[in-house]
C-alpha cells in the first residue's frame, strides 16, 4: 500500500469567496517514485480545545460550550468544524493542493461559537484524512488512502477575524424562526423603527424598564 503523508503548510481566508472562506494548503507526499494519478480525499476538520490556554475575557464565551473553567479538565474535548471533499490532481513523488473549507458565522453551531469567543493566538485545528488513490505508472491502481493519516495546523485568531470582516464588518449574525421573524417585523413597524439595531435596542430597553418597574 502507498504510504501518504500530510502536512498543512498555511492557512488564508479567501478574500474573493461569496462566504466566509479558509483555504489550507496541503502537501502530500509518498515515495519519491510513486506516480499517483488523483487522490479523491475525504477530509475532516476538528478543533482540539485542550490543546491551548485561554484568557479571564475568553471564559464568558466558552461557557456554553465546556461549562465552568474548574469542568475544563474533562470538558474540552475535540469540536467538529466540517467535512470536506477533495480531489488532488495529479503527482509524482510530492503534490500540493488547496482545501477549499466553507465557514459559518452562526453562533449555534459550536465550532463558530469557540472561534468567536477567542481574542489571540491560535485555533488548535486537527486535520483527518482518508479517501481513495488512484496509482500506478503504467496503468492504474485503485488502493485506500489509510484512516489515520492527519495533520495539525494552529491557525491565528487574526485570520479567522480578518474572513469575518470581509463579510461581517463590525456586525454579528442572528437565526431565528421565521415566526419569530414576522413578530418581530410587526413590533418595528407598530414602532416605526428604522433599522433591525434599533429593534433590538428598543426591546432591551423596554426589558431593562420592565425589570425596574418589578423591582
Amino acid at each position: 500500500m502507498t504510504q501518504f503523508t500530510f502536512q498543512c503548510t498555511g492557512v488564508r481566508a479567501d478574500r474573493y469567496a461569496a462566504g466566509p472562506t479558509l483555504v489550507f494548503r496541503l502537501r502530500i507526499t509518498t515515495e519519491p517514485q510513486v506516480r499517483v494519478h488523483a487522490l479523491a480525499l475525504r477530509c475532516q476538520l476538528r478543533i482540539e480545545p485542550a490543546r491551548r490556554g485561554y484568557r479571564e475575557d475568553e471564559e464568558a464565551g466558552l461557557a456554553d460550550l465546556f461549562g465552568d473553567r474548574s469542568r475544563w479538565a474533562t470538558t474540552l474535548k475535540p469540536l467538529r468544524f466540517a467535512d470536506i471533499a477533495l480531489m488532488v490532481p495529479g503527482f509524482t513523488g510530492e503534490g500540493e493542493a488547496d482545501l477549499v473549507v466553507p465557514c459559518s458565522y452562526d453562533l449555534d453551531i459550536a465550532a463558530s461559537r469557540y472561534f468567536d469567543a477567542l481574542r489571540e493566538g491560535d485555533l488548535p485545528l486537527l486535520l483527518l484524512f482518508s479517501g481513495t488513490a488512484f496509482t500506478g505508472a503504467g496503468g492504474y491502481q485503485v488502493e485506500p488512502v489509510p484512516w489515520d493519516r492527519e495533520a495539525r495546523r494552529a491557525v491565528p485568531v487574526t485570520v479567522w477575524r480578518e474572513m469575518i470582516d470581509q463579510h461581517f464588518p463590525g456586525c454579528g449574525w442572528l437565526r431565528l424562526p421565521r415566526d419569530t421573524m414576522r413578530d418581530l417585523l410587526a413590533y418595528r413597524s407598530r414602532q416605526a423603527l428604522p433599522s433591525w439595531e434599533s429593534t433590538v435596542r428598543q426591546l432591551l430597553a423596554d426589558a431593562d424598564a420592565a425589570q425596574g418597574a418589578v423591582r
